[in-house]
């Protein structure tokens, strides 16, 4: 069983959080170089799983066509909402509070060596905490994330997803909305889908619904899916 240091950053600005990513990604990276100039004394790479929410913020994803934000620079600082073009997969997401952003930060050399497995993986974390609260997630052909209501015909998007890897190094993540503001989705062309809608969990539950009582759920479902076993760091 891996063990996998699980950290909970609270609320934090997506610019200090993808840089985050990027050192812990860059620090994996390196003893990964190390261990092939010196094979006879490999050391054991570490995988973090980082749990937060963030201020209002668009990211689009390096695929993406920037048309999908429909707001002009001043109507996003207008209205308190950051902009960045980021270096993961997908289009152009919305990130904001009451929404539980999960980035894996996992050397894959210690899972699989396969992304596409590694999607699914995540999407079938989002379904069984989806199924925890009585609700049907479903994948939706050609559309990475997890959907409620594909099977009846009105699919409502409501678990975003997109990553990066490098040398089987994974950033980024998913996006699961709890109680996240929708109207906020109004601004942009969710991840360049104009037929479909975004939905949260205390949308569809028709209740309140705690961020922190979703966390827990996905740090078991995360350690029932990819068999890992989550601790402190100083415990690693």
């Amino acid at each position: 069983m891996n063990r996998v240091i699980f950290k909970n950053l609270g609320i934090i600005k997506f610019k200090e959080a993808w840089e985050l990513q990027e050192s812990l990604l860059k620090s994996i990276v390196e003893t990964k170089k190390e261990n092939r100039n010196n094979p006879e004394n490999k050391k054991k790479t570490k995988s973090y799983l980082l749990f937060c929410e963030h201020p209002g913020v668009y990211t689009l994803g390096k695929s993406g066509n920037k048309d999908n934000l429909l707001l002009n620079s001043e109507s996003l600082k207008k209205e308190g909402i950051d902009f960045f073009k980021i270096n993961r997969g997908g289009d152009i997401t919305y990130h904001g509070p009451g929404q539980l952003v999960v980035y894996p930060i996992f050397d894959l050399d210690n899972f699989f060596t396969d992304i596409h497995k590694y999607l699914r993986f995540l999407e079938e974390v989002v379904i069984l905490v989806l199924k925890k609260y009585n609700l049907l997630g479903e994948r939706l052909d050609g559309a990475t994330g997890v959907w409620l209501g594909v099977k009846g015909g009105f699919p409502r998007k409501v678990c975003a997803m997109g990553v990066r890897a490098s040398r089987w190094v994974t950033m980024h993540g998913l996006a699961f909305n709890v109680s996240v503001d929708l109207s906020r989705f109004g601004g942009i062309v969710p991840c360049g889908i104009t037929d479909k809608s975004v939905t949260s969990l205390c949308v569809e539950l028709k209740k309140e619904v705690l961020l922190e009582e979703v966390s827990v759920v996905f740090q078991k479902k995360f350690k029932e899916v990819f068999n890992i076993d989550l601790v402190d760091e100083k415990d690693f």
